[in-house]
């Protein structure tokens, strides 16, 4: 997308500036911490945007400059102007990727930290196994983010792989993540594999937005709460007290489960922060039915066919079927340099929600 193209975003976001200071200079606004916190958030956000424009407007002018340089009679003159327009260019790029980004639509949910799971679907042993390399490439992501990576609940194999894991990522990621949910296809040969065949199998992901207790009610009659003896691989047991928790959301029938930790009561805690994950999922889910990034549509059956996203190891290939996005890097991805691909993903599927959003209302 040009600049020319993202003029018309820039105006109607920086039209809003004069409104939002005017709303965060009010005195009033400091009673309530969570409309405080929204107003300094989206202030914020204008100021970054008018200092990326004024940026990329001067660097603009510069390569301008730069430019008329190039016909001087001078050499040394037009060997400086080279160098420079090279530079400005380059600088100039970032500042366009960088106004693409903030000019991202924001939902009020996107400052939410994040729970995410993922689970084995096609293809036994190895889809286990690509459960926990996606874990680990998030937790990586998440250090380089400066993020809080917690386990919350998971359920080994015998050789080191998961048929779940449930984790939570602390910083404003869901904005940032949301987009993961999804199936995620791996084709790779299996260590286990003698003849060198290509393997492909599949893990779901679903990523959903972290709330606190006083953002959704849950009441007591609406829980049916069991526990039970957890147990690691080939499902010896890891416990010998009942510690693990199952949480059934009667009106929803939602079901969640906890066994990672030996306290019953820390197991009940962390099992509750996923069944509100899962019920504000679940209402906007009913709010906004036709939003492209529906959890339960990306999700589906994790057949080998549906897939948002590709990694192939023989080619070192990741591709994003959504957006045809193809990158060459994918032993950097499964390290955690993700950024590339979850921006321009964000960037392109946020702009296509919104876009669908306008046209349905």
């Amino acid at each position: 997308m040009t600049y020319e193209q993202l003029i018309p975003k820039i105006e109607s976001e920086l039209n809003k500036l004069s409104n939002i200071e005017a709303k965060a200079s009010d005195v009033q606004l400091a009673k309530n911490h969570k409309a405080y916190r929204e107003t300094m958030q989206a202030l914020t956000r204008l100021h970054t945007i008018k200092d990326i424009n004024n940026k990329f407007i001067k660097t603009s002018s510069e390569i301008e400059d730069s430019k008329a340089l190039l016909h001087s009679s001078d050499k040394e003159m037009r060997a400086l102007a080279e160098q420079e327009l090279e530079t400005l260019e380059v600088t100039q790029s970032n500042l366009l990727n960088k106004l693409r980004k903030e000019l991202v639509p924001v939902s009020p949910l996107d400052s939410k930290h994040v729970i995410i799971e993922i689970r084995a679907g096609a293809g036994g042993d190895e889809a286990s196994l690509f459960v926990t390399d996606l874990m680990r490439m998030y937790m990586r992501y998440a250090e380089q983010m400066g993020w809080n990576f917690e386990v919350l609940d998971r359920n080994e194999t015998e050789l080191g792989g998961h048929k779940e894991a449930v984790f939570s990522l602390s910083g404003e990621s869901y904005g940032i993540l949301r987009f993961e949910s999804g199936v995620h296809r791996v084709q790779r040969i299996p260590t286990t594999e003698s003849s060198g065949r290509i393997h492909t199998s599949t893990v779901t992901v679903a990523v959903l937005p972290e709330v606190e207790e006083t953002e959704i009610e849950i009441k007591n009659e609406d829980l049916r709460i069991d526990v039970y003896r957890s147990s690691g691989p080939g499902g010896q047991s890891v416990n010998t007290t009942d510690s693990a928790v199952r949480i059934t959301h009667i009106p929803t029938g939602l079901v969640v489960t906890c066994q990672d930790e030996k306290s019953q009561h820390k197991n009940k805690a962390k099992a509750l922060r996923v069944l509100r994950a899962h019920l504000t999922a679940f209402e906007e889910e009913k709010k906004e039915s036709e939003r492209s990034a529906n959890r339960r549509s990306q999700i589906g059956t994790g057949d080998r066919s549906e897939r948002i996203r590709t990694y192939n190891y023989p080619q070192n290939r990741v591709t994003d079927h959504r957006i045809n996005l193809t990158l060459y890097q994918l032993d950097r991805i499964m390290e955690g340099a993700l950024e590339p691909l979850i921006s321009e993903v964000r960037i392109q599927l946020t702009e296509l929600e919104h876009i669908t959003k306008m046209h349905a209302s």
